[in-house]
């Protein structure tokens, strides 16, 4: 944990952490028994104590290194997994036709994360596509952490040739998830995946262990144009054409199967990743268990079929208990004038009797009948959710909310071409993401006036929509749909109580129909036609956040906002600071000489950004002392093998040194902001931060890469 080197001197004793305990580590720059005093005897750095003389400073270390051994074992249930991911381009056939879809490590979809309450997940992602690229977390709630959330509003893109490690944590959650590319159209073009939430062995789950834990990632795919045509259709002011077909797990008709044995029960994680129609599921000859839905353990109703909107998760049993041979596994279009249909193979081990006929057909096709299955999806109030506490304790019914906002969808048409907005509202993306903007005091960006509480039914127009609220509120939030479409409505950072939803308008008095009692929470919810849905949140998590249609159209065109959940705290407990590694390619851009003046020491700043945040990150940072070049070329960093130049006149060269080699690097990189020299360096450990990617490399204490 620690390595402890005497000077041969016998004067100094240093103490160097090993790279499992550095995030540790660096919290005892914070205390203060180790700032005051002995600052002649006692000297603290970032990476290492210097403790001079025999007795100077050790009460202090004695009990730093008390608080960090308790920290260290309060992190042992806690672990970290760490992912390599690769995004290329690369031929897929979903029907039946070659397209040039997104893949990640070479596959469509996207590898699976697996992992318990509260991982720590570090997910280095090279970006080999030639245009910017960002991967976002549908459900996972980023507490305090909404630096990571992977959204334009937040985050610089992974520009080509670049690399950006994420670094998450499934903070008190559980349950069925999915991650997806966020930028331009990607989502229709692969780059997906699930996330399964498991909960921590300590904590009893209201059903018995299945023999099997499947994902199924069902939605609407578009052959007849790809990637580049669907964004020009779009970016000329037209809403996407209607989907070629649905796919389940990247495959079309009975390309994919399920095999299970007879008499035993299995899980099936069900994911709506679509662009652009809901969907309903089932299972030919087998009813459904719904034990989950977005990381609420439901009462165990059983079903036929599920309706499944855009962006929303579900968890089911099924239990093989159909005489041995193939059957359907359906997924078919919901509320469209043409009802397209996916097919998959729930295939019995031995079994030789193969699918045969029609699949089973749906359910009516009105709304009502799915109106009423979401409302008989209820809360398991006994249940243990992610921690020991039943899920009922928290009585969300009994809290009165201290401010509603109302947001209604319309379809305008702005300056001559289709546009989608809220409350009146066309939102626009700025060049700099509003996190940093208000990380940076950057103005003109946004304002939080330029949408209201209230529809606002007077001409529409464009702007960067933000609302403003405060930390901890207790807020109402309704959603009013007029037009003749379902709309699919997601809130990242936060899970909130649906507590009702009914045809017309809202009012006030449609509160008397709420269920404030054991309604479930999620961060996915539809809005039927001409009707409304309501829901509850606590602000309970600080951030810039988005909320946005799942409709991947209406999204890219304006259905969408920001939600500045603030408080004057500058507090860790309330938020965690700018991440080590935060990208700010598009921020130095949209801001120029702005940042050069206000940041005069930019090697300071700069390496800031590439220090090492909770851990070392695989294949991500070199080392210690690999540091970084600045905004106007101070190269160097803290050791030898800075990012060399900087971006005024030397290029991201260099790369990161190892702990102790601080000389190498990570290969050559691309030439900085205005120049476009290569930056020298060995290739000796981690990721090239240049335009040419080095290998993933790995930790080890001197830096090196197995």
């Amino acid at each position: 944990m620690l390595k402890f080197i005497k000077s041969y001197s016998y004067k100094y004793i240093y103490i160097r952490p090993f790279p499992s305990t550095l995030h540790l580590f660096s919290t005892l720059l914070s205390l203060p028994f180790l700032k005051k005093g002995n600052s002649k005897n006692t000297q603290l750095s970032k990476y290492s104590f210097t403790m001079r003389g025999a007795h100077g400073g050790a009460c202090s270390l004695l009990a730093a290194l008390s608080l960090l051994l308790a920290l260290h074992s309060a992190n042992a249930d806690n672990p970290y997994r760490y992912y390599t991911w690769k995004i290329t381009y690369g031929d897929i056939y979903p029907l039946g036709v070659k397209q040039q879809g997104i893949l990640i490590n070479g596959q469509f979809p996207g590898p699976t994360i697996d992992c318990v309450t509260n991982d720590n997940l570090i997910i280095s992602v090279y970006n080999y596509l030639n245009e910017p690229f960002l991967l976002s977390w549908n459900g996972l709630q980023q507490r305090r952490n909404s630096w990571q959330d992977g959204v334009s509003g937040t985050n610089c893109p992974i520009m080509p040739r670049r690399n950006f490690t994420y670094a998450l944590q499934a903070k008190d959650q559980i349950g069925t998830y999915f991650y997806f590319p966020s930028l331009g159209l990607h989502k229709a073009a692969g780059g997906y995946g699930s996330i399964k939430v498991y909960s921590r062995p300590q904590i009893p789950v209201p059903f018995p262990p299945p023999a099997g834990d499947y994902v199924v990632l069902a939605g609407d795919w578009f052959k007849r144009m790809f990637l580049q045509q669907l964004r020009y259709f779009v970016d000329g002011g037209h809403n996407l054409p209607f989907p070629d077909g649905l796919i389940i797990n990247g495959r079309g008709w009975n390309g994919y199967t399920f095999t299970v044995e007879q008499g035993k029960t299995y899980r099936f994680r069900i994911s709506n990743v679509g662009t652009a129609t809901s969907f309903n599921f089932r299972i030919q000859g087998h009813l459904m268990k719904l034990i989950e839905v977005e990381g609420s353990h439901t009462v165990q109703n059983t079903y036929a079929s599920l309706d499944v909107h855009l962006g929303q998760s579900y968890s089911v049993l099924v239990t093989a208990n159909q005489p041995p041979k193939d059957y359907y596994v359906v997924a078919s279009s919901r509320f469209t004038s043409k009802v397209l249909t996916a097919t998959a193979v729930l295939h019995y081990r031995n079994s030789f009797t193969k699918v045969y006929g029609r699949p089973p057909g749906g359910p009516t096709t009105e709304v009502e009948w799915s109106l009423n299955q979401a409302r008989s999806i209820r809360r398991n109030l006994t249940a243990s959710g992610p921690r020991p506490n039943p899920q009922g304790s928290y009585h969300y019914g009994l809290v009165k909310p201290v401010r509603t906002i109302i947001l209604a969808n319309s379809a305008p048409v702005i300056n001559g071409k289709q546009r989608y907005a809220v409350n009146g509202v066309s939102y626009i993306s700025p060049d700099t993401p509003l996190k940093l903007a208000d990380y940076f005091n950057i103005g003109g960006v946004y304002s939080t006036g330029s949408i209201s509480d209230r529809p606002n039914w007077g001409n529409a127009y464009l702007a960067t929509s933000v609302i403003q609220a405060n930390y901890r509120a207790y807020v109402e939030i309704v959603f009013q749909n007029w037009e003749k479409t379902v709309q699919s409505w997601h809130m990242d950072g936060y899970s909130f109580f649906v507590v009702g939803m009914d045809g017309g308008q809202w009012t006030e008095a449609s509160r008397s129909r709420y269920n404030l009692r054991d309604t479930v929470a999620r961060c996915t919810t539809q809005v039927y036609p001409s009707s409304w849905t309501a829901i509850y949140v606590s602000l309970d998590n600080v951030g810039m956040w988005n909320i946005r249609s799942e409709d991947w159209a209406r999204q890219y065109l304006g259905q969408q906002l920001y939600l500045k959940v603030h408080t004057s705290s500058t507090s860790y407990r309330d938020e965690l600071p700018i991440p080590k590694n935060a990208l700010l390619s598009a921020f130095v851009s949209a801001i120029n000489g702005r940042t050069m003046a206000v940041h005069e020491s930019g090697a300071d700043m700069e390496a800031e950004h590439f220090r090492p945040h909770f851990k070392p990150y695989p294949g991500f940072l070199g080392g210690y002392r690999g540091g970084a070049g600045g905004f106007r070329g101070f190269g160097g960093g803290f050791g030898k093998g800075g990012v060399g130049g900087g971006f005024g006149s030397g290029g991201v060269g260099g790369g990161f040194g190892g702990w102790d080699r601080s000389s190498g690097g990570a290969g050559s990189g691309a030439g900085g902001i205005g120049s476009s020299k290569r930056g020298g360096g060995k290739s000796h450990a981690g990721s090239s931060g240049g335009d040419d990617i080095g290998a993933p490399g790995d930790y080890s204490d001197d830096g090196s890469s197995p």
